[in-house]
């Protein structure tokens, strides 16, 4: 089922599959059709609900410029979650995504019965804070320049890896179409990566929930810059890093593995 949420400033295209509890996938800068394969094993145990970000292929913005503020992509979470009336709901972020999630969780904590935040791009959390900071004003100017390079540039720095899945899913409109790539792209090293990863999470509001908190981290990851954001946050709120299949894009990659793990950590968190 296909619908769109009209927020301050846009409008959302979101999407729902399955049945049982309902979880809402958070992605950034990554929309619906980026977590087709992972969406579609998930709706084996829940109401999946997907959606595109404000700015992003199927939710356009009154202002193209506007910038990407955690807080806003929170809002609009919020919101959503609001719409569909569930009362508490069980929550994955990935990347940009778990930004946005766990800013929710602090914000309006009534509304979270159980996150997994993967390998959110918090990098202000690090010691080398600074330097990373500096690295990333460098690609993002870059890219308006010269956006391949800078798309290299940034990919080398997180030690990311673009992979194909294994099976692509059967339907053709089920994964990100090539010529919206760079679309998505342009958005985040325009107005999305400088505000996600200068974030400073609410450790204190977030602290009382941690055993309805899990922060995940690629298994084959270590020692990467986000897999390191990962691992500083959960120090931070004194929990304990869970290692999820792959690396940044394992719920891509390892989509059976890393489903079956989300969903047996999902249920088994205390609920709110």
């Amino acid at each position: 089922m296909v619908q769109s949420l009209k927020v301050p400033g846009a409008r959302l295209h979101y999407e729902i599959q399955g049945a049982g509890p309902l979880l809402v996938v958070v992605g950034l800068p990554m929309g619906c059709k980026g977590f087709a394969p992972i969406s579609q094993l998930l709706a084996e145990h829940f109401t999946v609900v997907t959606f595109d970000p404000r700015g992003v292929i199927g939710s356009p913005l009154e202002d193209p410029t506007q910038e990407a503020e955690p807080e806003l992509m929170a809002d609009d979470v919020h919101r959503l979650i609001s719409t569909l009336d569930a009362g508490p709901v069980y929550l994955f972020g990935s990347s940009g995504g778990a930004v946005t999630a766990l800013v929710l969780a602090a914000q309006h904590p009534e509304q979270v019965r159980a996150l997994v935040a993967h390998e959110p791009p918090l990098l202000e959390l690090l010691i080398d804070r600074e330097q990373m900071r500096a690295a990333i004003d460098e690609i993002c100017d870059l890219y308006r320049e010269n956006r391949p390079v800078a798309l290299q540039k940034y990919l080398a720095l997180a030690n990311i890896r673009l992979h194909r899945p294994a099976q692509q899913p059967p339907e053709p409109n089920s994964f990100t179409d090539p010529e919206d790539v760079w679309t998505i792209l342009d958005r985040l090293f325009h107005h999305t990566l400088r505000p996600t990863t200068r974030y400073r999470p609410d450790i204190n509001a977030l602290r009382p929930m941690g055993d309805r908190i899990v922060i995940a981290g690629g298994s084959t990851a270590e020692g990467s810059l986000f897999h390191r954001t990962a691992v500083a946050l959960a120090d931070q709120l004194g929990t304990k890093l869970v290692e999820f299949p792959g690396d940044h894009t394992g719920f891509l990659t390892e989509s059976e593995s890393f489903a079956q793990l989300l969903f047996e950590v999902l249920t088994n968190a205390r609920p709110a």
